[in-house]
């Protein structure tokens, strides 16, 4: 299916809001790992319990006898792992919240939510928390008996599993070392933020600039219920089902990362369609921060929040915020050709079925420039930074996208002239240079 614009549409995908949440938690990941590594337990004192039984049938009690010696000589082993793994879990752990703090202070509080989504750090939590599980289930196997007459079960093979959990675990903690070391420096915190936006953006479907156009007349609203919050995401793949099954459009009325409270109007419907508040129910997630799963501006936001901290007085590191002013280039450069304003999401018969208000391309110009631009006194490196990305701008953006790129332009030349006062200063202060001063 082929949209109208001529880009391909992509449905929704009905689970797309659930994973979001969950990479937002901290606690998922663990609590799987955790019912995994009993579930490995499990099945593999069944299978040490079959091996002792078959080769009890078989009258190999020498063999038996091996098999306890080699479980008795693991369980030394293992006894070190138990009494040690959660020592190390707390430690590790601990100096990464110290590093978090570090980062969320010299780079911005947002930022935190890059280690929470980290995918190395669950993993690293959850494969050492499955370990020390895991030794602990071990230990509680060995039953202390020698005869192999009289033993049921030999965990041999727990000891193994055992043993390569550990394996693993100290080679994702070699990982987790150096992705945590990465996120602490600030290049790589403002590629990463810069990724996510620019996947984002290129995962937005919009139709049109009119968001209201051809949608009928409104006929009904919802208002918020529940906790005041920030508007985090919406189930698109449920409001396009429901406005099928009713023959109606509907509009999100707030952009997602708006503040809202109980009585908002959220949602708009369109059309002669009746729709029950019971159906919505779930359809539209507030929480306590942005996130990046439908905010088309919380990556500009964190940018530019990034550069604030480098240019404040306490901070003075412009060379930071000329690197964030890369990515805000980047990210702008990619959004001028593309159609913003609204996004309309189809059902599986084409029809128009839930509209969403995105940040259009004043909105994006705006948020990426307009602070920055006000903190660039004193600090060349970033006005000549921000004159050579506005005019990189000019060139790749339309014609009737040209307007707010000139009016930042002109402020920011007027900003110049009004705090400094010697010529040559300001001539240079306002020559377009990619690296600042390179």
């Amino acid at each position: 299916m082929s949209t109208p614009s001529g880009s391909r549409y992509r449905r929704p995908r009905a689970l797309s809001p659930l994973r979001e949440h969950l990479r937002d938690t901290f606690w998922f990941a663990p609590t799987a790992g955790l019912v995994g590594v009993a579930l490995l337990w499990w099945a593999a004192s069944v299978v040490d319990a079959e091996v002792v039984e078959l080769m009890r049938q078989d009258g190999d009690y020498d063999g038996i006898a091996g098999l306890i010696g080699y479980a008795d000589d693991a369980k030394t082993i293992i006894t070190t792992v138990s009494s040690a793994m959660l020592t190390f879990i707390g430690v590790v752990f601990s100096i990464s919240l110290v590093a978090v703090q570090m980062a969320s202070g010299q780079f911005s509080p947002r930022v935190v939510r890059i280690f929470v989504r980290s995918r190395i750090t669950k993993l690293t939590f959850a494969v050492f928390l499955a370990t020390f599980v895991l030794s602990l289930l071990v230990m509680a196997a060995y039953d202390g008996e020698s005869d192999p007459r009289l033993v049921s079960s030999v965990p041999l093979l727990q000891s193994v599993l055992t043993m390569l959990m550990v394996g693993l675990s100290l080679l994702l903690f070699i990982v987790y070392v150096n992705s945590t070391l990465r996120l602490m420096r600030v290049s790589h915190v403002i590629d990463r933020i810069s990724r996510e936006s620019l996947a984002l953006l290129r995962k937005q479907e919009q139709q049109s600039e009119e968001a209201d156009s051809a949608l009928g007349p409104e006929t009904a609203r919802f208002a918020h219920q529940g906790r005041a919050g920030v508007l985090r995401d919406v189930h698109i793949a449920r409001l396009v089902r429901v406005a099928r099954r009713r023959g109606v459009v509907l509009r999100l009325i707030p952009r997602i990362g708006d503040f809202v409270v109980p009585g908002t109007p959220v949602l708009a419907v369109h059309g002669a369609g009746v729709v029950s508040r019971k159906a919505l129910r779930y359809s539209v997630s507030v929480g306590v921060e942005r996130t990046f799963h439908q905010d088309l501006g919380f990556g500009l936001r964190q940018l530019a929040d990034i550069a604030l901290r480098a240019l404040s007085p306490a901070v003075n590191d412009p060379t930071t915020a000329v690197q964030a002013l890369d990515r805000i280039v980047q990210f702008l450069s990619v959004a001028a050709e593309l159609p913003l304003g609204a996004l309309r999401h189809r059902d599986a018969d084409g029809a128009v079925r839930f509209v969403q208000d995105v940040p259009g391309w004043a909105n994006l110009v705006d948020l990426g420039l307009s602070e920055i631009r006000g903190a660039v006194v004193g600090n060349p490196q970033v006005s000549r930074r921000m004159m050579a990305g506005v005019e990189d701008l000019l060139l790749l953006a339309p014609e009737e996208r040209r307007e707010v790129l000139l009016r930042h332009r002109a402020l920011l030349v007027e900003t110049v002239e009004r705090t400094v006062p010697v010529a040559a200063e300001r001539e240079f202060a306002l020559t377009a240079d990619r690296q600042g001063i390179g």
